[in-house]
């Protein structure tokens, strides 16, 4: 960028400047999506450097798990509820694969992750898709895809079937909810893979666990999954 480009570039930052995800401040130059002290101070988990992290132990007696982590901890009226309501309902993919890149590099520290054979989003039901116009999870699922160099498959886990939200059910309503939504088209790309499914909040983790029933049933497949958020 010459001169007179960066001056223009600085006017208008002026008069439209670019907001941060988290916090809502405007962007220095050099800053993307989310200003330096919000990335600074995100509630990383650090999960992938723990076997027996909380996602984990959530999922203890329900699926056999190769790993299992997220990225941040998720909290109302947190930085991290503001980047996810961006993501959800504010047509901002981007900021799923800002945040996948930013989950990628730390997943890197771990081998169990880099195994992965592929990565799988959970899916939205077409419904769903249709009017949102993104699936978040694959945003998250792509920058995960460009750190990890491990291809995402998008279009073999399917949902069958619309759901309710989820938001305000109990524990027990959610697997309720759950049952039978999703499928897989072609099970024989699927067999004896390692496959790292990722959604981008965890809250009971009964998605993540109905996934999990119906690729177990693909024989040889193996594992591990991530999310964006982690709330307890």
């Amino acid at each position: 960028m010459n001169l007179r480009q960066s001056y223009f570039a600085d006017f208008v930052s002026l008069i439209f400047p670019e907001l941060c995800q988290a916090c809502a401040k405007s962007l220095y130059r050099n800053e993307e999506l989310i200003c330096a002290d919000c990335l600074y101070h995100l509630p990383y988990t650090d999960f992938h450097l723990n076997a027996d992290n909380a996602v984990a132990q959530q999922f203890w007696g329900r699926v056999p798990l190769e790993a299992a982590a997220a990225l941040l901890y998720f909290t109302k009226g947190s930085r991290v509820q503001n980047l996810m309501h961006q993501l959800k309902y504010k047509n901002k993919p981007e900021v799923g694969v800002y945040l996948g890149k930013l989950a990628g590099k730390r997943l890197l520290e771990n081998p169990i992750f880099t195994s992965a054979d592929m990565i799988i989003p959970v899916p939205l039901h077409k419904q769903k898709l249709l009017k949102r116009g993104y699936n978040q999870s694959l945003s998250f699922a792509e920058g995960l895809s460009e750190k990890l160099s491990i291809q995402a498959e998008v279009d073999n886990l399917v949902r069958i079937t619309g759901t309710e939200s989820q938001t305000k059910k109990s524990r027990t309503s959610r697997y309720e909810n759950m049952k039978d939504v999703f499928s897989v088209k072609k099970p024989e790309k699927l067999a004896d893979k390692h496959i790292l499914l990722v959604d981008d909040i965890i809250t009971t983790g009964a998605t993540l666990e109905a996934c999990c029933n119906v690729l177990l049933e693909i024989p040889g497949v193996k594992i591990s999954l991530t999310a964006i958020a982690y709330t307890a």
